[in-house]
């Protein structure tokens, strides 16, 4: 197999005769339904800014008053940018880059002694896991867009 022949088959997979497959319809719900859902969390932490800063600063998350606002904002960016499609690559990447940094600082479950504490951290490490395959996804698709 070629490169040639395989650049046509990812072109053939991201379009087909009714164009670029990021324009169907169920491709826009799932870009809002994701973005969407990430963007509020995103402005959920801000609006809950000093609360969020607390838990990031007992997490022992690094700098954590100047950290959660960043990443919160990179949130933000990523979701409305997956959401509307603009900036798709740098908007996915950030979102991927958003989870990777917080997740195993803020949901360490393997770290837990209480067997609750242990089972809620995991339950959202597996969710913020599942996410960035989602955002990873998302990353792929934009690359071909």
């Amino acid at each position: 197999m070629s490169v040639d022949s395989t650049e046509s088959d990812v072109a053939q997979e991201t379009t087909d005769d009714a164009g670029p497959k990021t324009h169907s319809t169920s491709f826009k719900i799932a870009r809002a339904l994701f973005g969407g859902v990430l963007a509020f969390t995103a402005l959920d932490n801000f609006r809950k800014l000093d609360e969020m800063i607390a838990f990031a600063d007992s997490e022992g998350a690094p700098a954590a008053d100047r950290s959660v606002p960043a990443i919160s904002g990179s949130l933000l960016f990523g979701g409305l940018g997956i959401a509307a499609w603009k900036l798709p690559r740098l908007a996915a990447g950030a979102v991927a880059t958003f989870f990777v940094a917080i997740t195993p600082v803020m949901h360490d479950f393997w770290s837990r002694d209480d067997d609750e504490e242990r089972e809620q951290h995991a339950i959202h490490f597996l969710k913020n896991a599942a996410l960035l395959g989602g955002a990873l996804a998302f990353l792929r698709v934009a690359q071909d867009d």
